[in-house]
């Protein structure tokens, strides 16, 4: 999610008008909502130190309001917490420990990552039962969804390779 889709989904959270916020950051109040309009709408980005400020207006850590690196902990955790806000991502624990859910029926954004999900441990579980090998589910993910069969996200064969079949059939084609 961009950075401007966080800062609007944070200030609807917080019952806050765009002309509030920019006001509280410190933009005059002529143009206040102007600029907030334009952050959000991703015309603008903000840059650390007003990302920063609006982290603090909207009482959240300015992790919360850029796209997370992933390569830290604490940027993970908030990728996590993103995922649940748009995807409906549920965190569980159980006897097995922490698990990670999503509810298909948080809407259409978490319909389609969970059938995304149910193609990934579909091919997770063919590898750990020795169905296919390492080198078959790591061309499976580090391709997807080129040879994703499970969800609607197969591509479609080329235009090229179309074109060989028709030439290749052509004789069994019947012209109507």
């Amino acid at each position: 999610m961009a950075i401007g889709e966080r800062i609007r989904f944070f200030r609807n959270l917080r019952g806050m008008t765009q002309k509030y916020l920019g006001q509280v950051i410190g933009f005059p109040e002529k143009t206040a909502d102007i600029r907030m309009a334009q952050y959000e709408s991703g015309s603008r980005t903000p840059k650390a130190e007003l990302t920063e400020n609006l982290a603090s207006a909207l009482g959240v850590s300015p992790l919360a309001l850029s796209v997370p690196d992933i390569d830290s902990y604490l940027g993970l955790m908030h990728t996590l917490f993103t995922l649940e806000d748009r995807y409906g991502l549920r965190v569980e624990t159980g006897e097995n420990g922490v698990s990670l859910r999503v509810d298909p029926r948080k809407g259409k954004d978490a319909a389609e990552l969970s059938e995304m999900l149910v193609a990934w441990a579909q091919q997770a579980e063919k590898y750990r039962s020795g169905e296919i090998n390492r080198e078959d589910y790591d061309k499976w993910r580090y391709n997807y969804p080129k040879y994703d069969e499970a969800s609607g996200y197969v591509k479609v064969p080329s235009q090229q390779l179309s074109n060989a079949m028709v030439e290749a059939f052509k004789d069994r084609l019947k012209a109507d």
